[in-house]
Order: C-alpha cells, then structure tokens, then sequence
C-alpha cells in the first residue's frame, strides 16, 4: 500500500525499532503516532551494550549450540539459564530452535541477517553525521577476546567462515600485540579478533536524541499508551485498542519487541518471539577503562566503554516475562569480566538493568505485512542485534508501506515462514 505524503500510521512501540520505523516513515511523508505502554526508550533499548556490529552474522541456532546449552542451560551461574517450569509454548520454541542446529539452516539465516546488518551498519553513519543524533558514537571496531587456546580456536573457525561467505575481514591480535592495542587486558591471553567495521554507541543517549528529533518532525509520541487490541474490518486493520482509547491510522506498524506475542491474536498469527532477559551493569568510567569495546564469548560477558562510563552487559535467561532483577546474573557479570582485565572494574555504579531481547528461533526479526490484513505490519524479534538492525529495519518497512522497491530481499522476514 503508499498512502505517504499525508497518510497517517501508528507505530506500535517505542524502542529503537520504532523510532527507526518513525524516523523513516516521518521522512517520506507520513503523519506518525509513537505509542508505547511505558516511557520512550526505557525498556531493551535503554541500557543494552550499544554495538551496532555486522560481526554479529551468524545466528545462535549453529552446530554445537543445542548440546552446550543443554548442559548449562539448568546451571543457575550458567551465562545461558532456563527457569524450570511448565510452559508448553517456550518447549515447542525450545524444540524449532534446536531443529535449527545445522549448518545449512545456519547459513540460511545468516544471508538474511547480513543484509540487515550491512544496510543498517550504512544507515548509521548517515544518522550520525548528517542527521545529527547524539549518542556517543564511536568507531574503532569490537574486540573478541579470548582467554583459551580452544576458546581462539573456535573464534578462528568463524572468522574465516564470515571472511570467506560474507567478506569481512576481522584481523588476529595475538601475544604482547594485544596487550599494546588494549593495555587493560591481562598478559597470557590466546587472543583476540578485531572486527574494525563494528561500531557502538550509548543507546540510553541514542533514544534520547532520537525522540527530540522526532517531536522536532512533528512526530507525536504517546507514553503511557499500552495498546490492547487491533480493530479490523475484514481484512482491513482500523484502529489500534489502547487504555486511552481507540487509536485509527491508514497503516500500523507493530514494534513491540518481546511484547509482539500480546498481540498474537490481533496480528493473525502465534507470534514465535520468546523474552531472553539480558543483564547490564553501567558504572562511571573508571581509571584503567578499556578502550575497545569487547566480548569475551566464553564467559559471555561483552564490555562497553563510553566517553563518560563503562557497561558490562550480556547473559541470556528464559525466564517469561519475569521482572524480578536476578543479582546472581548480574554476578556473573562481574565474574566473568574478572578473568580478562589485570585490575577490577570497581568504579561506582550508575544502574543495574535488565531488559527482554525478542527471541526468534532462527535469529532472523519478523519484518512485513501481518496475515490478518494488508495495512498491518511486524517489525519485531531482532533477537540481540534490534540497535544494529534498526536503521535497516526502519528504511524496509518504510519501503514496504510507501510500495517501493526494497533495499534490501523482504523474504528473509516474512510472518509466514514459521
């Protein structure tokens, strides 16, 4: 459908995926209302470790993954955990993802991925630079630090894998050569994969820009706003069902993030986003502050250091939709980020976070026309890459509504392929 230049869209959700969708779509001519349950930017968007990385091509369904989560995955220190308990709908997400764990379905979903990737990685700097969004932008690239020999071994395999399938070309740092590129790291490590196309930001500061400009578009932004339900007419959608009444557009866009399955009922479809909480620990920035941003995978701790302070962030725990703040999974962090630095990271600390990454089971979001009806889009389950898609993200589904030819093959997305 194209109703732009003076039709108006809903835009369900108020993280980075639906400020992308809103920028994009107040840009080519749409009338645009923001609505979320909460505040603008204040759920997984708010205080996650900021990388907008094309490193990050391969999904978490690849060979091998199933069996070491099996074994960790009931461990209560374990970076990966599952709360025991009976529900049906997180086994039978449990068991598509495991199906998954194969090299073919793994590069099946990496080329979809990628693109998003790539187009976003672009996008980024023109947001940055000619559109003048404040976010502490940097970069130099992500460091992927490891501590054994299997554990280098391992990041070598996939370092060629995405050399050699999707043309990045990370560098090896090996010996004193990494502790001279980044002096915090301890001496005796196996080494590290420098991914210099990587880049990373401070996402609280991001969104905070973001709504400003926003506002400044003549984009109205409604918090406190939780949408309830979605009127249709046939196969029309007609207004979205909020606590503040009916909301009517010409178009909607869903971008509830790990919320989207809520409104599995109004979309047409079960919607098969599982919440992943993630931890985060932001602290001032302290003396012996890294300067790359890191992730020591085999701890699954990643570091961000920012201009005025440093987040330590990761985990992954399916827990529901639990709120509690977990402080052993936020121990493990600290933990974790202890075998790599040759001095405590003990500098104040600022907050203590969590939020819920929209989980799919082939890694890939959810981007297009709901079944239900034709004015009706997703654009959810970016899994823990939504600040690295969400340019890409934004630019797609503003193509998909305007009727354009898109940047980048929609297939990939589609609601249909579960």
């Amino acid at each position: 459908m194209s109703t732009a230049n003076g039709g108006k869209v809903v835009v369900v959700g108020g993280g980075v995926i639906g400020a992308a969708c809103a920028h994009y779509l107040s840009r080519s001519g749409w009338r645009v209302t923001v609505l979320d349950k909460g505040k603008f930017g204040a759920a997984c968007s708010h205080a996650n470790c900021g990388y907008v990385s094309p490193s990050h091509v391969l999904p978490l369904a690849a060979p091998g993954a199933v069996r070491k989560s099996l074994i960790s995955m009931f461990k209560p220190d374990s970076a990966f955990r599952i709360k025991p308990r009976f529900d049906p709908t997180l086994w039978g997400w449990l068991l598509r993802f495991a199906r998954r764990g194969n090299h073919a379905d793994m590069m099946e979903s990496a080329k979809g991925i990628n693109a998003l990737l790539q187009s976003s990685r672009v996008l980024y700097d023109t947001l940055v630079k000619d559109d003048g969004l404040e976010c502490d932008w940097q970069d130099r690239g992500i460091l992927f630090v490891n501590r054994t020999a299997a554990g280098l071994a391992h990041a070598t395999e996939t370092a060629h894998l995405v050399r050699d399938h999707f043309g990045l070309t990370p560098e090896l740092v090996e010996g004193d050569a990494l502790t001279a590129l980044e002096p915090s790291l301890k001496p005796g490590l196996a080494g590290a994969w420098l991914y210099r196309i990587d880049a990373h930001l401070r996402a609280d500061k991001l969104m905070t820009s973001w709504h400003k400009s926003l506002l400044a578009a003549g984009v109205e932004v409604r918090e406190g706003c939780e949408v309830t339900g979605i009127a249709r007419a046939g196969s029309t959608a007609t207004a979205v069902q909020t606590t503040q009444g009916d909301v009517t557009a010409d178009a909607f866009v869903v971008a509830a993030g790990a919320l989207t399955p809520k409104l599995s009922k109004s979309l047409g479809f079960k919607v098969p986003i599982q919440p992943g909480k993630g931890y985060s620990i932001t602290m001032a920035r302290p003396a012996n502050c890294p300067t790359y941003p890191m992730i020591f995978e085999e701890h699954r701790v990643a570091i961000t250091p920012f201009s005025d302070g440093l987040r330590i962030g990761s985990t992954m725990e399916f827990a529901g939709y639990n709120e509690e703040t977990n402080p052993r999974r936020l121990a493990i962090l600290r933990n974790g980020a202890a075998h790599y630095f040759k001095e405590p990271l003990d500098a104040p600390v600022q907050e203590e976070w969590w939020g819920w990454r929209p989980m799919t089971t082939d890694s890939r979001p959810i981007i297009g026309p709901s079944p239900a009806a034709g004015n009706l889009y997703v654009a959810a389950g970016h899994n823990m890459l939504g600040l690295s898609m969400a340019t890409g993200t934004g630019k797609l589904v503003t193509e998909l509504l305007n009727g354009q030819t898109p940047h980048v093959d929609p297939a990939p997305y589609s609601a249909t392929r579960f």
